[in-house]
């Protein structure tokens, strides 16, 4: 009862879902070479004030795997019971393994990806799963293909996008919205900082297409704090 009372809430685009005012990234401090401890009680003081999103990548760490190894262990031991009550996100699209599927946007690297992120983090599905770069080298379409899969067998509930501009995203919204996929949110960076979304289109795109932005380093890292 506190958490809902304590956090505002925000629809994510034009879709039913809905998202804390702040979620919890677990780009850094989450990796193998962070305490356990320290990890848990991050995850269980968001949570107890209202962050019910939980964000990660197949990446994150360090080293890759452990953020969502580490968050799958935490998730199992003390917070399984509010599943229902999480969103949990996590993204495919930076390097991940040697050779020439364990990066970028191919079918076969995300689909693999992602039943590896699963894995780790002991989950049926995630609620949110993105393409975390553009791809110059793999057609659009198959990028889009592999994340409409993805939601349609049940593996994710809803496609994000991360780090794409305006121009692109709005080819992309175009062929999720033809293959019927719940495409809903961008995930980019912005702070005072680094403005480029304002720049490269995304910013007119997502009005436009009516969907979500979240946005990632809002305080460059801490640059922005005292």
């Amino acid at each position: 009862e506190k958490r809902y009372e304590t956090m505002p809430y925000k629809k994510c685009g034009d879709s039913g879902l809905k998202l804390p005012a702040l979620s919890l990234g677990l780009w850094h401090n989450f990796g193998d070479n962070a305490d356990y401890n320290n990890m848990c009680q991050m995850c269980f003081t968001a949570f107890d004030h209202g962050i019910t999103h939980f964000d990660l990548a197949n990446n994150y760490g360090p080293e890759a795997g452990s953020a969502e190894r580490n968050f799958g262990k935490i998730l199992h031991d003390n917070l399984k019971a509010y599943r229902d009550e999480m969103i949990i996100s996590t993204k495919a699209g930076y390097y991940m393994w040697p050779g020439p599927y364990g990066d970028f946007g191919s079918k076969k690297y995300l689909t693999a990806s992602l039943d590896q992120s699963l894995k780790r983090m002991n989950l049926d599905y995630v609620d949110i799963f993105y393409h975390h770069r553009m791809d110059p080298n793999t057609p659009l379409y198959e990028t889009m293909w592999a994340l409409d899969s993805i939601v349609k067998s049940g593996k994710a509930l809803y496609a994000g996008l991360s780090n794409y501009d305006g121009e692109t995203m709005k080819k992309a919204a175009e062929i999720l919205t033809q293959l019927n996929c719940p495409f809903i949110i961008n995930q980019n960076r912005y702070s005072i900082f680094d403005r480029t979304i304002e720049n490269n289109g995304l910013l007119d795109a997502v009005n436009s297409e009516k969907k979500g932005l979240i946005i990632f380093s809002p305080l460059a890292q801490g640059l922005l704090t005292d």
